[in-house]
C-alpha cells in the first residue's frame, strides 16, 4: 500500500490534485492512499509518525514554502518522491536541492501528472523488489537494501543496522565478509569503507578523512589508505543524484 501526501493552501486546488491522484489509482489498479494537508506544518507533523513514499507539494505556503517542506522530508527520507504543483515557474531551479522527481505548473495537467505519479511508482516498485535475504538465529529474515543503513562484521556475523532503529544480526558466517556483502555492493548505493562495514550512502549524514556520520549518529570509519577512493565514490553518487554541485 502506497501513501501520498498532498498539500497545498489553497482548498480548491487540494481538492483538484486529490481528484486527479484518486483518479490515476483506480485507473491503473494502485494499492494507495490519498492523505490531504491544507497547511505544511500539519503535514510535516504527520510525517513524524507516518512515511508517505509520494509526495505532492504547492511552493507557496504559509510559514514554511513548499521547497522548505521538501528539504525536511529530505532529512529522514532520501527515497520518498518530491513533485512539485505550483503555479509559480521561478523556483524551479531552487527546487533541485530536494531532488524533485517533477516540476508541475498549474493548472496542472492531468494527464502529465498521472506520467509522473506512475514513473514514482515504477521506481518504487522496483526498489521494494531489492532484497536481502540473511539467516537469523529467529529464522529467515528478508528486507529491502533500501531499508539498509550500514552492515558491520563483528564475532563472524554480520550486523544489519536498518532504518526505524532495527538491527538483524546473522548467524555465524560461513565463509568470509567481503564474499557475504558482495551482491550488496553490488548496488550502487553501497559503499566499503573499512574491511568490517559496508554503507548505504543514502543515509549519510556527513564525512571526514576519518569517517562517515549516518543520519541515525551510526559512526563508521574510513581507512586511511582508502580514503581517496571512497570519496570519490561517495562524491559520484551524489553528483549522479544532483545533490552536489558538479
Amino acid at each position: 500500500m502506497l501513501d501520498i501526501a498532498i498539500c497545498d493552501d489553497d482548498p480548491d486546488q487540494l481538492a483538484l490534485l486529490a481528484v486527479y491522484a484518486t483518479e490515476c489509482i483506480q485507473k491503473h489498479r494502485l494499492e494507495a492512499s490519498i492523505h490531504q494537508f491544507l497547511h505544511p506544518d500539519d503535514l510535516l507533523r504527520s510525517c513524524e509518525k507516518r512515511r508517505y513514499q509520494i509526495y505532492i507539494l504547492d511552493i507557496v505556503m504559509p510559514m514554511v514554502s513548499g521547497i522548505g517542506v521538501g528539504k525536511s522530508i529530505r532529512e529522514h527520507d532520501c527515497e520518498a518522491f518530491i513533485l512539485y504543483a505550483t503555479s509559480e515557474p521561478g523556483f524551479a531551479l531552487q527546487s533541485f536541492a530536494t531532488n524533485p522527481i517533477d516540476y508541475l505548473l498549474k493548472p496542472i495537467d492531468k494527464q502529465q501528472l498521472f506520467k509522473t505519479l506512475l514513473l514514482a511508482v515504477s521506481k518504487i516498485e522496483i526498489s521494494q523488489k531489492c532484497t536481502c535475504m540473511v539467516k537469523t538465529q529467529e529464522g529467515i529474515q528478508v528486507f529491502r537494501l533500501s531499508e539498509i543503513l550500514c552492515c558491520e562484521y563483528s564475532n563472524h556475523r554480520a550486523i544489519y543496522t536498518l532504518t526505524g532503529g532495527r538491527t538483524v544480526t546473522t548467524c555465524v558466517i560461513k565463509g568470509t565478509f567481503p564474499h557475504h556483502i558482495e551482491e550488496l555492493l553490488q548496488d550502487n548505493r553501497f559503499v566499503r569503507p573499512h574491511v568490517s562495514f559496508t554503507i548505504n550512502m543514502d543515509y549519510v549524514e556527513s564525512f571526514t578523512k576519518a569517517r562517515f556520520t549516518l543520519r541515525d549518529g551510526h559512526s563508521v570509519p574510513i581507512v586511511a589508505k582508502h580514503y581517496s577512493m571512497v570519496r570519490d565514490i561517495y562524491l559520484d553518487y551524489q553528483l549522479a543524484r544532483g545533490l552536489v554541485d558538479g
